[in-house]
C-alpha cells in the first residue's frame, strides 16, 4: 500500500511540475507570436459552456474541486446522500430518505423500481451549448475485476446547432458469489434553434441495458459477522441464489419543440409547443437451476420471467406570453401504454391471469408562469378526461434575496395511477402471478427549502392515502412470497434536513443531518429517524499553485430501523418488520487533487469495517461493502 501511495504522489508531482513548465513555454510562445504573427483568437469564457435541462434551467461547466464534487464522485454521478448502495457497484440502493422517491407524476410507471436508480429518464438528459468542443472523461476503479467509465463529447457546429454523444459503462465482478454488474447507458442529444429563436427543439435518443447477477444476499449471516478469516474472503460465503440474473433494457426517442407564431419576439407572444416520447422496456429474470426460494413453481428449472412494455406520450400545448402578467399555457396530453407477456395463466378452463394490460390515458391542463423581479413560480393543474381518472395540482414559488440567499416552497396534490407491475404480473413461480384493480394513490406534499449564506434547510410534510407496497406473505423460513397491497389507512411523513459548513483557515467541517418521522397505525413505511454525514477536510494549493489538494474524512451514520428488504425476482423492495439494520458508522478517508481541468480522487472506503463491528448491511441479508481502496479521475478537455 505505501508503495502505491508513493507512486501516486510522484505521478501527481511530475504532472504538476511538467504542466507548470509547459505553462512557461506557452507564455513564451505567446509573446513571440504577438511580436511576429497575427494575434491568437481569444479564449472562450466559462459562461459560454452551458448545460441546459429540459425545464430550461441552465448551469455552466464547472471544473473546480469542492467537497460537493467528492460527494458526486460515484457511479450515479450525483450526491447520493440518503441512498445506501449494495455491496457491488451497479446494483440497487436502499432508500434512507423517503423524500428521494416520492412521486411527482400521476401517470403509471413500469415498476421494477430497484433497477431504475441508474436508468436515465427524460428529465435526466441534459442539453448543451458550447463555444468550442467539450469532452469529459470519468474513470473509477471497481471492487473486483472491471472498471467504471463515462465518456462524453459535445460540440456546436454553429451557434444554434449542438450535438452531444455519451456512454457510461460499468463492469464489476464484485466480492461475493454471483454478484456481477455489467451496465451501459448510451445517450445522443441535439439542440437547435433558428436565428430569431422562432423555432426551438431539443431531442435525444437513449439506449440502456442494466444486467446484474443476483445472489439475493448471504444465506448465513453468522458467518458474515463472525470475523473468521475463512470468511473474510467473501467468495466463500454461501448465497441464496448462485446463478440467477436480471436484465432491464430500454430504448427511448424523444423530442421537445416550440414554435412562436409571431415572426419577432415581442411583448406579447403566442407559442405552440409539442412533446413526444416513445419508449420500449423489458425486465427479465432468469435462473437455470431449481430453487425453492420463491415457493412452488410451474417448471422445475430454467425459470424465465419476461415483462415487456412500450409507452407513447404526446403533449400539445399553446402558450400566451406577456411581460406584465407572465405566461399562460394550456395543453392536452395522451399517454398510451401496452404492458404485456407472451403467455396466459389458466385456472381450469378459464384465463385467470391475462397476458396484457394496456390503456389510453388523456388529460387536459393549464400552467401559469410568473417571473418578475425576485419572484418566480408557477401553478399547474391537470385532470384526466379518460375513463381512468388521475389529477395533478402543483404550486411552486421561489424568492431570491440575492446570490447567496433564496427561498422556495412547493405544494403538490397528486392522484396517481398505480404502477403497472402492481396491477399485473406473471411468473414461473406460482405465488408471483396476480391481476389487481387498485385505487389511485393520493399524495399531498408540502416542501420548503431555504438556502442562505449561513446554511441550508429543507422540510417536507406528506400525507399518503391508499399507499401501495409489497409485503412478504410467507410463514416459512428461507422462502419469500410477495404480493402487492394497498394500505387503507393514512400515512403521515415529516422530514427536516439541515446543512452547514464551518471553515477555519484551511480546514472545513461540512455537515448534513436528516430527521424523519412517520405517523401510521401499521408499520408500512419504515425510515431511519436520523441520517447524518459529516466531512472534516483540509484544502490548500501546492507546487506554486499548480495543484489544489483536498484531503479528509467523511463520517456517515443512520439509526437502526426495519429497513425494506430486496427481492430480485421482481426488482422491488418490500416491507418487513423482523430484521433491523443500521446503528453502525461508515468512515471514508479521501485524498483529492486538481491539476488544471483534471480532478484526481483517491479514497479508502469504509476503512473502519474491521474494527467497529461486522454487522453492516444495506438491506436484510445484503451486506454493505467492505473496506476497499479506489482511485479515479474526472478530466475535462476544452478544444
Amino acid at each position: 500500500m505505501k508503495y502505491f501511495l508513493i507512486t501516486l504522489f510522484l505521478f501527481v508531482f511530475s504532472i504538476s511540475y511538467s504542466q507548470d513548465d509547459e505553462l512557461v513555454k506557452q507564455d513564451s510562445t505567446k509573446r513571440k507570436s504577438l511580436r511576429e504573427g497575427p494575434k491568437e483568437a481569444p479564449k472562450a469564457k466559462y459562461d459560454q459552456y452551458k448545460i441546459i435541462s429540459l425545464l430550461k434551467d441552465t448551469v455552466f461547466v464547472d471544473t473546480s474541486l469542492t467537497i460537493k464534487k467528492e460527494y458526486a464522485f460515484n457511479y450515479l454521478r450525483r450526491d447520493n446522500f440518503g441512498l445506501l448502495p449494495f455491496a457491488n457497484d451497479g446494483h440497487t440502493y436502499n432508500v434512507l430518505d423517503y423524500g428521494l422517491i416520492s412521486s411527482s407524476s400521476p401517470l403509471p410507471g413500469f415498476g421494477f423500481k430497484g433497477k431504475h436508480f441508474n436508468y436515465l429518464g427524460v428529465n435526466d438528459i441534459k442539453y448543451y451549448s458550447v463555444a468550442t468542443p467539450l469532452t469529459e472523461l470519468y474513470f473509477k476503479t471497481v471492487l473486483e475485476q472491471g472498471q467504471s467509465l463515462d465518456a462524453f463529447v459535445t460540440l456546436n457546429t454553429s451557434p444554434n446547432l449542438n450535438f452531444s454523444i455519451a456512454y457510461k459503462g460499468l463492469r464489476s465482478l464484485g466480492k461475493y458469489i454471483n454478484n456481477l454488474s455489467s451496465n451501459g447507458n448510451f445517450r445522443f442529444t441535439t439542440s437547435y434553434f433558428t436565428k430569431n429563436r422562432r423555432y426551438v427543439a431539443n431531442l435525444h435518443y437513449a439506449g440502456q441495458d442494466l444486467m446484474n447477477k443476483e445472489n439475493d444476499g448471504i444465506a448465513d449471516i453468522d458467518n458474515f459477522e463472525s470475523g473468521n478469516s475463512e470468511f473474510t474472503d467473501r467468495s466463500r460465503l454461501e448465497v441464496n441464489l448462485a446463478d440467477a440474473s436480471t436484465m432491464l433494457k430500454g430504448k427511448r426517442y424523444f423530442i421537445d419543440h416550440t414554435f412562436r407564431i409571431n415572426k419577432n419576439d415581442n411583448t406579447n407572444n403566442i407559442l405552440i409547443d409539442h412533446q413526444f416520447s416513445y419508449e420500449t422496456k423489458y425486465f427479465e429474470f432468469k435462473m437455470p437451476t431449481k430453487t425453492e426460494r420463491f415457493g412452488t413453481s410451474y417448471v422445475n428449472s430454467n425459470y424465465n420471467d419476461l415483462t415487456k412494455n412500450n409507452v407513447m406520450y404526446n403533449r400539445l400545448g399553446g402558450t400566451f406570453s406577456n411581460s406584465l402578467v407572465g405566461k399562460f399555457n394550456f395543453f392536452v396530453e395522451n399517454f398510451k401504454y401496452n404492458y404485456f407477456y407472451d403467455r396466459y395463466v389458466v385456472t381450469g378452463s378459464q384465463i385467470s391471469i391475462p397476458n396484457t394490460n394496456n390503456n389510453n390515458l388523456n388529460a387536459v391542463g393549464g400552467k401559469y408562469f410568473y417571473n418578475k423581479n425576485k419572484i418566480n413560480g408557477y401553478v399547474l393543474f391537470s385532470k384526466a378526461i379518460s375513463k381512468q381518472t388521475f389529477s395533478t395540482l402543483d404550486i411552486s414559488l421561489k424568492y431570491k434575496f440575492n446570490e447567496k440567499n433564496h427561498f422556495s416552497a412547493q405544494y403538490l396534490n397528486l392522484s396517481k395511477v398505480p404502477d403497472m407491475n402492481y396491477t399485473l404480473y406473471q411468473s414461473d413461480f406460482v405465488n408471483y402471478n396476480w391481476k389487481n384493480s387498485f385505487d389511485n394513490e393520493k399524495i399531498n406534499t408540502l416542501k420548503v427549502d431555504a438556502t442562505t449564506q449561513w446554511g441550508s434547510a429543507q422540510a417536507q410534510i406528506s400525507t399518503l392515502t391508499d399507499h401501495l407496497y409489497f409485503s412478504d406473505d410467507s410463514n416459512t423460513s428461507g422462502v419469500i412470497l410477495l404480493s402487492p397491497k394497498q394500505y387503507n389507512g393514512t400515512i403521515g411523513y415529516l422530514s427536516i434536513r439541515v446543512g452547514k459548513e464551518f471553515k477555519v483557515g484551511k480546514f472545513a467541517l461540512d455537515n448534513t443531518v436528516l430527521y424523519q418521522q412517520v405517523s401510521q397505525d401499521d408499520p408500512i413505511l419504515n425510515v431511519p429517524k436520523i441520517t447524518t454525514r459529516n466531512s472534516l477536510y483540509y484544502s490548500d494549493f501546492l507546487f506554486k499553485k499548480a495543484m489544489f489538494l483536498q484531503t479528509g474524512f467523511t463520517f456517515q451514520y443512520f439509526t437502526e430501523y426495519y429497513a425494506n428488504a430486496y427481492n430480485p425476482l421482481i426488482a422491488e423492495f418490500y416491507t418487513q418488520n423482523t430484521t433491523k439494520i443500521g446503528d453502525y458508522p461508515l468512515i471514508d478517508f479521501f485524498v483529492n487533487a486538481r491539476v488544471q481541468q483534471c480532478r484526481i480522487f483517491l479514497k479508502a472506503e469504509h476503512f473502519n469495517a474491521s474494527f467497529t463491528g461486522r454487522d453492516y448491511y444495506a438491506a436484510p441479508n445484503n451486506p454493505y461493502k467492505d473496506f476497499v481502496i479506489r482511485f479515479g479521475l474526472v478530466w475535462n478537455f476544452f478544444q
